[in-house]
């Protein structure tokens, strides 16, 4: 098999279910480095019995995050890099598609969609298809924008909901990449509880004013991207959050269609959303409440010895 001038960048920790196949999807790369953040199960052991390149990321708390620093950091040796997370797949398709593209380039990146999988069943419904994602580019025309979340602890070290700002114009590829996570639903809620960490960051710093300065900005006739972010100044200032987010994922986006795992997937956006609101009151309250709580603990009552009767 012939490899192409790529250079796969996979951000990983405590992957080892996932590491395999997405491993195996991108072995048409001429280099694959996997950046680990100290992993304590057998993801190092499996990235380097395929091939790839172990570099350590060790992050300071606030930035950069470790794509960014990749990209940054990281001796590549291909002018294009794609980026790849430990539970989605290139297909062979996709390979096609993207050697052709490089070839002869009429852009400096290029956006894939994502076909995402939940609990076995591809949600093509309830607004995750198409899922664009720009993740093919040549590395030193692109970095990830900042949303000044730094502060927020306990979001993890990677850039998840951040977008790509390139250098030049970017295309669409065709052919889909496949998201599968093969992990159970423990770790998707323990993933979406961080990522509320940060969502509620980001709707508090648009509620105050803080906006998303340097970062890819708002536009409803922009891009995708530009007007997800449009509408999300509207988004934060509506009431009953939570039920909207059902409702036009289940009934308006069709996601009644994707039968049972459609509405289990709806369902969760919902709480989703409620924990968003949750921990942006929060920021937004959180110092006064704690000035209002008492100071010292309430002095305990002593019960006195009685008078025994004979």
């Amino acid at each position: 098999m012939n490899k192409l001038p790529i250079s796969v960048l996979i951000p990983a920790k405590n992957e080892q279910e996932n590491l395999p196949a997405c491993l195996a999807s991108v072995a048409r790369a001429d280099e694959v480095f996997v950046v680990d953040s100290q992993s304590g199960d057998r993801s190092i052991e499996i990235s380097e019995s395929h091939g790839a390149q172990v570099v350590q990321f060790h992050f300071n708390g606030r930035w950069p995050k470790k794509k960014n620093w990749a990209l940054e950091n990281l001796p590549f040796r291909n002018e294009w890099v794609l980026i790849v997370d430990c539970d989605e797949r290139i297909t062979p398709e996709l390979w096609d598609e993207v050697e052709t593209a490089i070839q002869n380039p009429d852009y400096e990146g290029y956006y894939l969609n994502r076909r995402v999988f939940f609990l076995g069943q591809w949600i093509r419904y309830g607004g995750k298809y198409p899922d664009w994602n720009l993740r093919l580019f040549r590395h030193a025309k692109g970095r990830y924008e900042n949303l000044h979340t730094e502060d927020i602890r306990n979001t993890g070290d990677n850039e998840v909901h951040e977008h790509v700002i390139m250098q030049g114009q970017v295309g669409y590829l065709k052919e889909d990449m496949l998201h599968i996570d093969f992990r159970d639903m423990f770790h998707w809620l323990e993933r979406h509880n961080r990522y509320s960490n940060w969502e509620a960051r980001v709707y508090y710093n648009l509620l105050t004013g803080m906006g998303e300065g340097g970062t890819i900005g708002g536009n409803l006739f922009g891009d995708s991207v530009q007007r997800k972010r449009f509408l999300k100044r509207i988004w934060v200032r509506l009431p009953f959050k939570p039920l909207l987010r059902f409702i036009l994922a289940y009934f308006i986006r069709l996601g009644f269609l994707d039968g049972r795992a459609g509405l289990i997937y709806a369902s969760l956006l919902s709480q989703y959303e409620y924990q968003i609101g949750v921990k942006l009151y929060e920021l937004q309250f959180g110092g006064r409440l704690n000035k209002t709580a008492p100071t010292t603990p309430p002095t305990p009552v002593v019960p006195q010895p009685g008078i025994q009767s004979s």
